[in-house]
């Protein structure tokens, strides 16, 4: 998977490796990126604010695109690895990497993940939230109830003198013990002047996640939390167009992300208005 396109959207499983250089980032740098998450972050309300059953993807995709130009900000995600959007929106059992459309059409009852990155003054932000289309049901509600909850029990941790394996460990023990499925093919990642930047994140925390490092969370980290949560299996497949990547037993999926730093007075998210 990790010479695929899909894996390279989000940071694939994989060990880390030793030595991997983290960039630690200066307050000025932070209050930079604190715009740039700003500028997500409001991205984000216009969706919120969008969102109704009867939208194609796709005009969900253009409006965040217009948005964000007129704010003089740039599109991470677009013909990132060769993806054809300025932004992923997966619906229902998609988790990640879902490419809007024009056929895709949004029904009441539906959630819909909408992940956004956007770069400006040389730094980037990165954040996704899921959403109910008109009326979902319990189950659904749930789902996106705890997957934000899990985020931010991820967050709590991301203190200095914690590890990485504190914040996945958080994620996974909250999620698993309410009988979700996490995500392990995808994890979350160190952000800064470029979207993907050491370490590693994962949502869960066994020998494998960490064969080799398991870095001290340090001042001026910078990084980005985003749990993935299955109704059911946490195994998922890529259709056919490269890139949508779903739940095995279609089930549903959701998917919550901040790009949060660590400072010496708690952990400041830096993906909210």
């Amino acid at each position: 998977m990790k010479d695929s396109r899909v894996a390279r959207m989000h940071h694939p499983r994989r060990g880390a490796k030793r030595g991997t250089v983290i960039e630690l980032k200066s307050r000025r740098e932070i209050g930079i990126m604190r715009e740039a998450g700003r500028l997500v972050a409001l991205a984000h309300q216009k969706v919120r604010e969008f969102l109704k059953p009867g939208l194609k993807t796709i005009e969900i995709d253009l409006m965040i695109r217009d948005f964000v130009l007129e704010n003089k900000g740039t599109l991470l995600f677009f013909n990132y690895q060769g993806f054809p959007a300025h932004s992923c929106i997966s619906i229902n059992e998609e988790v990640v990497h879902g490419i809007p459309s024009e056929e895709r059409i949004l029904n009441d009852g539906d959630i819909v993940s909408v992940d956004i990155g956007v770069g400006k003054d040389g730094f980037c932000g990165d954040s996704a939230w899921t959403y109910g289309v008109g009326s979902i049901n319990q189950e659904a509600q749930d789902l996106l109830t705890h997957c934000e909850a899990a985020l931010f029990k991820g967050i709590e941790q991301m203190v200095v003198g914690n590890r990485i394996s504190d914040i996945s460990r958080a994620i996974q023990d909250y999620s698993e013990d309410l009988g979700y499925g996490v995500v392990k093919k995808f994890v979350g990642h160190g952000i800064g002047r470029r979207m993907h930047e050491a370490p590693q994140v994962p949502n869960y925390c066994d020998k494998k996640s960490f064969l080799q490092e398991d870095p001290v969370l340090q001042e001026g980290m910078v990084l980005a939390v985003e749990p993935m949560l299955n109704v059911g299996t946490e195994d998922v497949e890529t259709l056919s167009d490269k890139w949508t990547v779903i739940t095995k037993d279609k089930k549903l999926s959701a998917h919550f992300e901040h790009t949060i730093a660590v400072t010496s007075d708690g952990p400041q998210v830096l993906t909210v208005t």
